[in-house]
């Protein structure tokens, strides 16, 4: 359990030795937290021939593959204890995710969540426009990655609009009355990457409606899949919408279901950035030991949130790669580092992503 102490650590302020043991400590406990108390995985552990009592540093901890929560119910904490099923995004015919919370877990999501993106937008609330519809978050209690994404987000909002209809059309009068009423303040924007392409900067494209957000700060997340299909980069996204609604500020960020909370955002050099409750390792597909800087490789994450489901150390099916650490011109100090892609036969993930595949 994360302490207030934990909690009180700027994200991006521990060097490499400092965050090593940080991370050290937490994820060792959780491995042997989740050993004792999910049957599944202590299987796996012991299939390997793993001593979780022999671990010295986190990166000999065994991954398991983030398809694995798609075919097996992982838990750590009995079923009656369970608030909150968070489901993956899927394509029509995939299976989903299915990720148990109890109360703490999601608790200290919610925190790492608000230090992590804070740090980017202040710590003042502001009014929020979410580029997305609300029929998205009708059953609080088990919802997709994307309704848990608006969601979570949501608490940097005062004043909240969804600027798209259940019809996914954008509705303009409601958006002019919003910034009227908050001319001259700072708008936090918050949409998955392809919805915004398609039914904000395209919508404004066709009817001419040019939004005065040059005081808006935009973060955007859920595959570039559709968009790099487009020919569609980051810098064309963002030099577009500069040039619909005069934006400067718009940040991407990965993040996936399997580790709510422990989110990589984008600074202002483009660099995604690992923060002190979470860490990227780049792994060679053929043996998985570790890449070093500057090699791809395939992407595993750690986060020292979860506690309700081993999913604390994971390997995901897309490729990146490690750029440095505690140098990048932002200075921000942790990992930082950019993803090339999916590895190839994937299946299509992102909220974003698997939204796009109706299209």
């Amino acid at each position: 359990m994360l302490s207030e102490e934990d909690l009180n650590i700027p994200p991006y302020s521990l060097l490499k030795n400092e965050k090593s043991d940080f991370l050290n400590k937490r994820l060792i406990s959780l491995t042997k937290l989740h050993y004792e108390k999910c049957p599944e995985y202590k299987k796996i552990l012991d299939s390997l021939s793993f001593d979780v009592n022999k671990i010295t540093d986190y990166t000999q901890i065994p991954f398991l593959p983030v398809r694995l929560f798609k075919q097996y119910e992982l838990r750590s904490v009995p079923k009656e204890d369970v608030v909150k099923t968070l489901t993956s995004s899927g394509t029509t015919g995939q299976q989903v995710s299915r990720i148990f919370l109890d109360k703490s877990t999601s608790a200290a999501q919610s925190k790492v969540l608000a230090k992590i993106v804070s740090s980017f937008l202040g710590k003042q609330r502001v009014p929020m426009l979410i580029l997305d519809t609300s029929a998205v978050i009708k059953d609080r209690t088990m919802f997709s990655a994307r309704g848990a994404g608006i969601l979570g987000f949501s608490i940097f909002g005062t004043d909240r609009l969804y600027a798209l209809d259940e019809e996914m059309k954008l509705n303009v009068d409601a958006i002019k009355k919003f910034l009227e009423k908050h001319e001259g303040e700072t708008i936090f924007l918050f949409g998955f990457t392809f919805m915004i392409w398609q039914h904000f900067y395209k919508e404004l494209k066709t009817n001419g409606y040019t939004p005065d957000l040059s005081n808006g700060i935009l973060i955007h997340g859920g595959g570039w899949k559709k968009l790099v299909s487009e020919a569609v980069s980051p810098e064309d996204f963002k030099k577009a919408l500069n040039e619909v609604c005069g934006i400067k500020h718009v940040y991407d960020y990965y993040g996936m279901v399997e580790q709510t909370g422990t989110i990589y955002v984008e600074c202002d050099y483009g660099h995604l950035h690992t923060s002190l409750f979470s860490d990227v390792i780049c792994r060679r597909p053929k043996d998985f030991s570790v890449c070093n800087y500057g090699e791809e490789g395939i992407i595993e994450v750690t986060s020292v949130l979860p506690e309700s489901y081993p999913g604390h150390v994971l390997l995901t099916e897309d490729t990146g790669v490690v750029l440095g650490e505690d140098d990048c011109p932002c200075g921000r100090k942790g990992k930082y580092f950019k993803i090339n892609g999916r590895i190839k036969n994937a299946e299509i993930r992102g909220c974003s992503d698997t939204y796009a595949a109706k299209f």
